[in-house]
């Protein structure tokens, strides 16, 4: 089948999306770019915002309320980018035009059950028609896969592995914000999304085959580690860990079969530590808590942001992250992976994971043997480690 685009990136009016269309047009190079929405005056709009490089961009209008659009969008390009979400309201029709037509996919969700439909509708689809549906392509989840993938790379089997957020700084918008709510209103009225929830190995290829570790569930209260100080827990952790889970067993359990895999944010040492660990502890109970109970909810709309509104440019420049992942072998070697980056973690630094993801899956070259619902490490894998490189990413591995 013909193709005549390189990437279309879908959503590209939404917010997460204009910069992403930026980051595309300042970084294509010679690849072949479109943009995609549901308007093509709103299209119209961000294309004559972009740099000289775009003004040529073809524009296609999809809808994913009309698969006709999406099957069409699907076979016009090598790659679709989506960052149209929540995704699990508007995500799974164009996963599966992609996996009919043999395109790669790339998106930005921090959605497990969007994910666990995914795998389950498209799959074995996907892997027959060589596609590479590759999810969670931004900050969830591309620091903590791809991180491991390099201690593994470097050291070989792992045994017990954890993340550290040491540095974060950066926004939250509305689209993010709705991705919460949605999930909590399914778990509420639905035993099965609640288990899954809970299922440290939700994602998993093969749930009964999965090594027994032990209990691998993530700590909800601040916690002391000898090595690591005090910590609190990371909100980004329940998707993320079940990610880097998936590589592994996607892998063959390639980490290790005693692979044991945790993330947390760094509180800092006694007495703050405690202080600080006890803080964000209860500001992410309250807001998990108050997007639960529908009388809080209420309060909390009127002050969070809305679908569509994101942090400020200002913001977005000036936000970073820095994250070391610490891993020992079994014969107890320590390793440490370091992976930061300048600008908004989850919208500027997002932008150039979710574009340079699609440009390596356009491109080609040294993608693993893998085909079906991926993940960064098992579907990008090496090439996304150099691009980021070559964009200021920091990605190092060392002895610890």
């Amino acid at each position: 089948m013909a193709r005549d685009l390189d990437v279309v990136l879908h959503g590209a009016t939404g917010f997460v999306g204009r910069v992403t269309a930026r980051h595309l047009a300042q970084h294509a190079g010679s690849a072949r770019v479109g943009l995609s929405g549901r308007s093509r005056e709103r299209l119209e709009q961000v294309r004559d915002s972009l740099c000289p490089a775009a003004a040529e961009w073809p524009l296609l209008v999809a809808d994913a309320g009309d698969p006709s659009s999406l099957q069409a969008l699907a076979e016009s390009t090598t790659v679709v980018a989506t960052t149209v979400g929540p995704y699990a309201q508007h995500g799974l029709p164009l996963v599966e035009a992609c996996a009919r037509a043999g395109t790669h996919y790339a998106d930005l969700t921090g959605e497990v059950l969007f994910v666990r439909r995914s795998i389950d509708a498209a799959h074995e689809l996907a892997a027959s028609t060589g596609a590479r549906v590759v999810h969670a392509c931004g900050f969830d989840s591309v620091p903590s896969d791809l991180g491991v993938l390099l201690l593994h790379e470097a050291a070989g089997e792992l045994t017990g592995t954890t993340l550290v957020v040491e540095s974060m700084r950066g926004g939250v918008s509305g689209g993010t914000i709705e991705s919460v709510r949605g999930q909590l209103d399914e778990a509420r009225r639905d035993a099965t999304a609640r288990r899954l929830l809970l299922d440290a190995y939700a994602l998993s290829p093969d749930r009964d085959s999965e090594p027994d570790v032990g209990p691998e569930r993530e700590g909800v209260l601040p916690g002391h580690d000898p090595e690591l100080g005090w910590t609190a827990p990371f909100a980004m952790a329940p998707f993320n860990t079940r990610v880097v889970r998936r590589s592994n067993a996607l892998t063959g359990w390639a980490y290790g079969r005693s692979f044991r895999y945790r993330e947390v944010m760094a509180a800092g040492p006694t007495p703050v530590g405690p202080v600080v660990a006890a803080a964000v502890t209860s500001g992410l109970a309250a807001l998990v808590g108050g997007l639960w109970f529908p009388p809080t909810r209420a309060l909390l709309n009127r002050v969070l942001p809305r679908p569509g509104q994101g942090p400020s440019e200002k913001t977005q420049r000036e936000g970073h992250f820095r994250v070391r992942i610490h891993a020992r072998t079994p014969s107890g070697q320590r390793w440490v992976a370091t992976v930061g980056a300048q600008g908004d973690p989850g919208y500027a630094a997002t932008a150039v994971m979710l574009g340079e993801s699609a440009l390596a899956l356009a491109a080609g070259d040294g993608l693993p043997h893998h085909a079906g619902v991926l993940t960064p490490a098992t579907g990008i894998g090496r090439p996304l480690v150099d691009r980021l490189r070559a964009r200021g990413f920091t990605l190092d591995v060392a002895p610890d």
